[in-house]
Parts: structure tokens; C-alpha cells; sequence
């Protein structure tokens, strides 16, 4: 790559004997303070294991608390850049947008090799963007697709958040309701998730007569939000049959709400349940017939982008610049335990 290559040609010109600098391939700490962040355990020990070849990572993601999708994500990015497999990563996390930049500027200074973003939010990051490649670091998204020039990015490995939204609202079309009073439970606003998931819905709600959404509020994918906003129309008498929620921990918190006011959900119940990202606990639900629909989004990109790394490092072209991961949605009538335990994560 570009910065390698202009590294040993410096080294090359210089006549002063080289000293090893201790630790300084091992874990980094390269995270901005806003953004939480932390260095893999495999990583801090790199130091110790001959470093030198080590590819330098610096990986931003979103709050891996944020639900069991993020936890499942984040642990298969720690299996895979890790010591072990050659890899000196470190970590930064933040839902907001100006955290995560103000970490790609921290890592593009800390001279990693490659910048792996799923961004908080699909516009901003141009100018980090160009700060990184005229610093010969390659830009790797993940999970979530950006509004930025392709040419500032080595590959994209993200899930179709159009589509699932569209398969989605497909399905509950399909439903053949008479009217369909829906209360819609958004994500992180300005998120791709968001967009993708909610645009199928306006697009389906603007079209058709029978379609109605009571009310239309995020909760920033978090159950005990999501569970505020149903009660608030639950209290407000307003009729609804209908629960959109963006992501599990959404779903699960309106969820909660019905069961309080002992509204009946799920399979042939007064309430349509739906929910997306496919945790185990939430597929079970569906085989249970207490939920309908679950969308699926794959939280397993890290061998993608590990196959694109090790081309790059080769001096190969990528020729697939975006990757599309593969995703269905289930349904609580077809779901088997098979399913379950294949899918849910």
C-alpha cells in the first residue's frame, strides 16, 4: 500500500541505526475521549509478539450496547482483528455522528493502515474521508452505507436497509388488513437503518388510503423508550393494530406496554408485532406466535472486510466494490426452530 511503501523508502534513505520502538505496534489507544473506545486484549499484547508486520486498524462502530445486532457485531470484529490473526486494532464507539469523526481524525493521526466505519449517520464524512486518503489509510465501511464520493472508500460490506424495509412492508401488505393504524418506532434518526426501514413505510402510507400512522417517534433503538411511546398512545385512547418498531429492543419495549394494558399481539391477536435484526430470544418469539415478523440484518461482516484486507495488502483490485449481505425476513406462521437456531443471533 501507498504508506507502507512510502515508509521504507524514508527508511531506506536514512543512514541513523534504528531503535524498536516498545509497544509501538501493539493495542493502540486510538479513540477520540468522546467516543468510547477500547483496544482489543489480543491486540495490547502485539508488542510482545513481534509487532512489526502487524496491519494497524482502527475500527468505529456504534454503542455495541445498543442492542443484541451491535453486541453480535462487535464481538465478530474483536474475533476476527485480533493479534492472533495479525491484526493491531483498536476500537471507537459513539451513536453521534461528530464522535465518531472526531475519532477517524484521532486514528488517521495515530497512522493506521485501514479506517472500518459504520457510521452513526450517512452524511458528514467526506472531508475525514479525504483527510484519510491523501494519508494513503483505505476507507472500509461496514454494516451501514454513507452519502460520500465512492472513490473515498476501498469497499462497502453493508446490509440493503431499502430492501429490508420493502420486504417488510411487503409482508405486512400481504396481511390484507382492512386498515392498518400503525405506530411507528423509529431508530437512530438519520442512521441508514433508519432511513432504509422507514422509508418503505412512508412510501406505503402515502400511497394507500387504509394505511395510517398514529404516531411516528424515535426511540433511538432503545426498548425502554419504545415502551414510553406506546403507553403514551395506549393512555391517549387511540386505536392502533398495527407495532413498526426498527429494530428487537424496540419491539420487545411496545411489547412490554401491550402486555401491561393486556392488549393481545402476535398471531391472530389484535396487535401485529414487528421487529428486525433476528436475535434468538426474538425469533423464539415468533416461533412462540407472540410477535409476527422479524427482518433479518447480518451482523457478520468481518470476514468480508478481512478477505478485502488481505487483497489490498496483495496490491489486488477490488472488483466487488459493494458487498451485499444476505437477508430474508421471517414469518411467525412459517418460522421453524431450525430457523431459530440457525439465524438468531
Amino acid at each position: 500500500m501507498k504508506k507502507k511503501a512510502l515508509a521504507l523508502l524514508m527508511a531506506a534513505s536514512m543512514v541513523i541505526g534504528l531503535t524498536a520502538c516498545g509497544g509501538a505496534a501493539g493495542g493502540s489507544d486510538a479513540a477520540a475521549p468522546a467516543a468510547g473506545s477500547d483496544s482489543s486484549d489480543a491486540a495490547a499484547d502485539a508488542g510482545s509478539s513481534g509487532g512489526g508486520d502487524m496491519i494497524k486498524v482502527g475500527i468505529i462502530n456504534n454503542d455495541p450496547n445498543e442492542s443484541g445486532y451491535r453486541t453480535a457485531n462487535d464481538k465478530d470484529l474483536k474475533e476476527t482483528f485480533s493479534a492472533a490473526n495479525g491484526y493491531d486494532a483498536s476500537f471507537a464507539y459513539s451513536l453521534k455522528n461528530d464522535e465518531q469523526i472526531t475519532a477517524a481524525q484521532k486514528f488517521i493521526q495515530d497512522g493506521v493502515d485501514y479506517l472500518l466505519l459504520s457510521a452513526a449517520d450517512t452524511s458528514g464524512w467526506d472531508s475525514v474521508l479525504k483527510d484519510a486518503q491523501d494519508a494513503g489509510i483505505q476507507v472500509i465501511l461496514f454494516d451501514r452505507t454513507i452519502d460520500a464520493d465512492p472513490s473515498l472508500y476501498a469497499a462497502s460490506i453493508v446490509s440493503d436497509m431499502d430492501k429490508e424495509g420493502q420486504t417488510a412492508v411487503d409482508w405486512l401488505a400481504s396481511q390484507n388488513l382492512d386498515e392498518y393504524n400503525v405506530i411507528h418506532i423509529q431508530g437512530v434518526m438519520g442512521s441508514a437503518a433508519q432511513k432504509g426501514r422507514s422509508g418503505a413505510l412512508d412510501a406505503k402510507v402515502a400511497a394507500e388510503s387504509n394505511w395510517n400512522i398514529v404516531v411516528q417517534q424515535t426511540a433511538e433503538w432503545n426498548a425502554e423508550t419504545a415502551q414510553q411511546i406506546v403507553q403514551s398512545v395506549i393512555d391517549a385512547g387511540t386505536p392502533f393494530n398495527v407495532i413498526y418498531a426498527e429494530n428487537d429492543d424496540m419491539a420487545k419495549g411496545a411489547v412490554a406496554a401491550l402486555d401491561k394494558a393486556n392488549i393481545s399481539h402476535g398471531v391472530g391477536k389484535d396487535v401485529v408485532v414487528m421487529g428486525f435484526d433476528c436475535n434468538k430470544w426474538a425469533l423464539e418469539e415468533l416461533l412462540n406466535q407472540n410477535w409476527n415478523y422479524d427482518g433479518q440484518c447480518n451482523p457478520f461482516q468481518s470476514s468480508y472486510i478481512d478477505e478485502v484486507i488481505k487483497k489490498l495488502e496483495k496490491g489486488e483490485t477490488i472488483s466487488e466494490k459493494t458487498i451485499i449481505m444476505d437477508e430474508k425476513g421471517f414469518d411467525a406462521t412459517k418460522i421453524t426452530q431450525d430457523d431459530v437456531d440457525k439465524y438468531g443471533i
